[in-house]
C-alpha cells in the first residue's frame, strides 16, 4: 500500500511518541546539552524509531533529526525534520507534557507534518492543505479560537541578551487580558491550531528548526495567524507570533513591541 508523506509522517510520530511513553516515569540518564538543556536515552531512542519508519517509507529523502544530526540520503531536496522528544526537562521530571515532532520541508515549504503526543494519543497532523486531528483513528478537522484567553509563552532561549519570553510574562499588561502559560515544549504549538491555546510566542529563530516546523505548518493550515514578533512575514525577522484570530495578534504584537 502506498503512503503518502501525511500517512509518513504520522506513522513516524506515532512510532517516536510510543517509544516516548514507555519511558516515562523511569529513571533516565541525563546528558547536559547546556546548563539549562539536557538529552536522555529516550530522545536517542525515540528518534531512531522515527528514522527506521522514514528510512522504510521514504529512504531516498534527506532526513535531519535533533540528537543524530543531517543524513544526506541520495542528496534529496525533500528533508524530514525529527525532533523526538520536544519537552525532554518535562519528560525527565515525570511532567506528561512533550510532543514528538516530525516535518517534511521540499522547496523551502513544509510539504506534511505531525505532532504526536505520546500521553493522549492525538496525532495533529497536515497535508500542507488542511490540518488534522486524529484520535482512536478519526479525523477532525482543526479549529483555531481565542476563546480560552491562554497565551503560552515561550521562555527558553539564550542567556546573553533579554529574550523576549521572560520579558513578556512579567509584563501586567499581558496579565491584564490573557493568561499567561508556559507549557515548555512546542506541544503548545499545536494546541493553537486546536484551539486550546489562544496564541504562542517565542524569541528566536525558526527557519527549518526541528522543534518548531510541524506545529507552524500545523497552525498555517489551520488558517492561524502567523508572523514574526513585529507582527511581518515569518522569518523576515526575529521570532514568531502564532494567534487564533487577527484581533489576538494585533494585541499581542502590541504587547511584544515594547519588548523588542
Amino acid at each position: 500500500m502506498h503512503l503518502t508523506d501525511a500517512d509518513v509522517g504520522i506513522a513516524a510520530s506515532r512510532a517516536g511518541a510510543e517509544v516516548v511513553r514507555r519511558g516515562f516515569g523511569g529513571d533516565h540518564v541525563r546528558t547536559a546539552k547546556s546548563a539549562t538543556d539536557l538529552v536522555t536515552e529516550t530522545d536517542v531512542e525515540a528518534e531512531r524509531a522515527i528514522m527506521g519508519v522514514l528510512s522504510t517509507h521514504r529512504p531516498r529523502d534527506s532526513r535531519t533529526g535533533e540528537e543524530s544530526g543531517a543524513s544526506d540520503v541520495g542528496h534529496s531536496s525533500r528533508r524530514w525534520l525529527v525532533d523526538p522528544l520536544c519537552g525532554t526537562a518535562n519528560f525527565a521530571a515525570g511532567t506528561p507534557l512533550a510532543v514528538v515532532n516530525v516535518a517534511l520541508v521540499d522547496g523551502g515549504r513544509v510539504r506534511a507534518a505531525a505532532a504526536a503526543d505520546p500521553f493522549t494519543a492525538e496525532v495533529f497532523w497536515t497535508d500542507g492543505a488542511q490540518a488534522f486531528r486524529r484520535h482512536d483513528e478519526r479525523d477532525r478537522l482543526l479549529v483555531p479560537t481565542s476563546e480560552s484567553g491562554l497565551v503560552d509563552v515561550n521562555c527558553d532561549g539564550p542567556t546573553d541578551r533579554p529574550f523576549v519570553g521572560g520579558q513578556l510574562v512579567a509584563d501586567p499588561r499581558l496579565r491584564s487580558v490573557f493568561g499567561p502559560r508556559v507549557v515548555s515544549s512546542t506541544l503548545a504549538v499545536a494546541w493553537v491550531a486546536a484551539g486550546r491555546r489562544a496564541a504562542y510566542v517565542s524569541d528566536g529563530s525558526f527557519l527549518e528548526n526541528v522543534h518548531f516546523a510541524a506545529g507552524i505548518a500545523l497552525c498555517e493550515a489551520a488558517g492561524c495567524i502567523v508572523t514574526d514578533l513585529a507582527g511581518d512575514p515569518l522569518h523576515t525577522g526575529r521570532g514568531l507570533v502564532v494567534s487564533a484570530d487577527l484581533e489576538t495578534h494585533a494585541r499581542l504584537v502590541d504587547l511584544v513591541a515594547p519588548h523588542l
